[in-house]
């Protein structure tokens, strides 16, 4: 049986609603996950939400809730955005559950038997929004937050304290030991070259708020809201709170499986320092690999509540489609660099990807040739008896596969798609080579069908290859071929390897085209929805 697959997102703050930042994360991780699962491994994909600290307690105080209140209103258009995009998460953490609050003090106690955690006095700068303290190196003139760019606030109290800076040395051999443990490449170097500047040891509990986790018999203190928001990833898997009654967490975590933590590049020194620490204080295994993607900005702009231009998920989903959604979140962007969200890049790719593409190759040859002149059927077909065009499609798609896959173990969605796209493109201008149109006039039906065969089949590949990526598109697909759903197992490999998977005589169904174009008037009324400026939209733009 192959190796168990954990995959986590971040967990969301619950102060705003989703918007499409919380969206890139999750459907990044819920490719991985199904890709995973196509491959026949035990998976597992958690997401959830953080619902401690300040600002969360200062935001329900605002709204006139109690915290709890407030998170339990906040929590749900989380949840119901996640299944408008498709996003099949097989669990959901909330850091206010019981399972979590004991989970955290028991990673508490774990690390106070270590000899790690001591009592002192603390004063330092604290973020409220970033729910972190800050050094005066790190600050920008002004006092200001270097990320959220608002002042930062003077904070002196009594705290509890990780002996972070006894793990300076273990974080840089294990960083050494482990090459791959922190992806992209730069990400990783930034994260070792803070840790060789030596490590201060971290306030982990605060006593001037009281919306958190209490700190094992002392509750005047609550813990740190990172070290509570950390310990999700094991928590929301039983955790070592219920060791001996948490399979998942044996299964998933104290394996030798694969752990892999999806995150933004702003939380990276919380993921890529601190909880490594954490565990190694408290003897659990390690993470295996932590993946930081960078920052969306929208039609240019970074995205902020003064601008006016936080993008919700809900509204795309009704406009393209969640599958639509997904592609372009995953073709635009380099996994792991920053990348612009622009509405008109979005139609671009659909018209010139999804439909001219794809769509286009379904159309031509399930839709028209094999519906008139095949009865709507696969046609039985000699493979010996292939002619070298259409066995270098199939060399084509055999590679595909195999490099596909490659890049998607990577995380490199968009080079996937770059590969894949490579074969739709052959595939069509296969098409065009063979002109299955001209074989049916001069009823050369043998030729035919063996065209319209290694098209089909070439079909059935990419269904499988996109799915990760396009789910509910692919199984649209796969009924217009006449296959039934993909329906992945822990117990079989269904990544394309073998060809003449398609059984001849199979019926196929014509419907309503995969992805129907957009042309300019359906461009503008679609982007006047959305609240997009549209008196500059070139002439033509939908046709790119």
């Amino acid at each position: 049986m192959a190796r168990p697959f954990y995959v986590t997102t971040p967990i969301y703050y619950v102060n705003d609603r989703p918007h499409i930042g919380h969206a890139y994360s999750t459907v990044a991780a819920d490719v991985v996950s199904r890709y995973a699962r196509l491959r026949g491994k035990p998976t597992y994909f958690l997401t959830g939400l953080d619902e401690h600290g300040l600002k969360i307690e200062r935001r329900a105080k605002e709204e006139g809730l109690a915290p709890q209140d407030f998170v339990d209103r906040m929590a749900a258009p989380f949840r119901s955005t996640w299944e408008e995009l498709g996003c099949a998460h097989d669990g959901f953490i909330r850091t206010t559950s019981v399972q979590h609050r004991e989970n955290v003090q028991a990673l508490w106690k774990l690390m106070q038997d270590r000899g790690d955690i001591y009592l002192d006095d603390y004063e330092d700068w604290y973020c409220v929004g970033c729910e972190s303290f800050k050094t005066e190196k790190e600050l920008l003139e002004g006092n200001l937050c270097p990320i959220h760019q608002t002042p930062v606030e003077r904070i002196k109290e009594r705290s509890y304290f990780f002996r972070l800076s006894n793990y300076t040395q273990p974080l840089l051999d294990y960083y050494e030991a482990h090459p791959e443990f922190v992806r992209p490449e730069a990400r990783f170097n930034e994260v070792k070259a803070f840790v060789k500047e030596g490590l201060r040891d971290l306030s982990i509990s605060r006593t001037s708020f009281r919306w958190g986790v209490p700190v094992p018999e002392d509750p005047e203190h609550v813990v740190y809201v990172w070290l509570d928001a950390l310990m999700n990833y094991v928590s929301g898997l039983g955790g070592p709170a219920e060791e001996g009654e948490a399979p998942l967490y044996d299964e998933f975590w104290q394996s030798s499986g694969t752990i892999t933590h999806i995150v933004g590049k702003d939380i990276l020194r919380f993921h890529t320092i601190y909880w490594p620490a954490f565990l190694m204080s408290a003897g659990i295994r390690l993470p295996t690999q932590i993946w930081a993607h960078g920052w969306l900005t929208v039609n240019g702009e970074k995205m902020s509540k003064s601008l006016g231009n936080f993008l919700a998920p809900g509204p795309l989903v009704e406009a393209f489609g969640a599958d639509v959604l997904r592609y372009y979140f995953m073709r635009e962007v380099g996994f792991g660099q920053d990348g612009d969200f622009s509405h008109r890049n979005l139609i671009n790719r659909y018209n010139g990807e999804l439909a001219n593409g794809l769509g286009n190759l379904m159309n031509r040859i399930v839709a028209g040739i094999v519906k008139k002149n095949l009865d709507g059927r696969v046609p039985k077909v000699d493979l010996d008896a292939l002619e070298d065009i259409d066995l270098e499609l199939i060399e084509k798609a055999t590679a595909a596969s195999k490099q596909a896959a490659k890049h998607l173990e990577a995380l490199a969605f968009h080079r996937a798609l770059d590969t894949i796209w490579e074969l739709v493109s052959a595939a069509n201008k296969y098409v065009d080579s063979t002109e299955p149109w001209k074989l049916a006039k001069q009823d050369d039906k043998t030729r035919l069908e063996q065209v319209c065969y290694t098209v089909l089949e070439t079909l059935r590949w990419l269904s499988v290859m996109l799915f990760p990526v396009m789910p509910n598109k692919c199984n649209e697909l796969r009924a217009q071929i006449g296959m039934g759903p993909l329906l992945p197992t822990e117990q079989a490999d269904l990544w394309p390897s073998a060809w003449g998977g398609l059984r001849a005589g199979t019926q196929t169904q014509t419907a309503t085209p995969l992805f129907p174009r957009f042309d300019e008037i359906q461009e503008r009324s679609v982007l006047e929805r959305l609240g997009v400026e549209v008196k500059d939209v070139e002439p033509g733009s939908s046709a790119k």
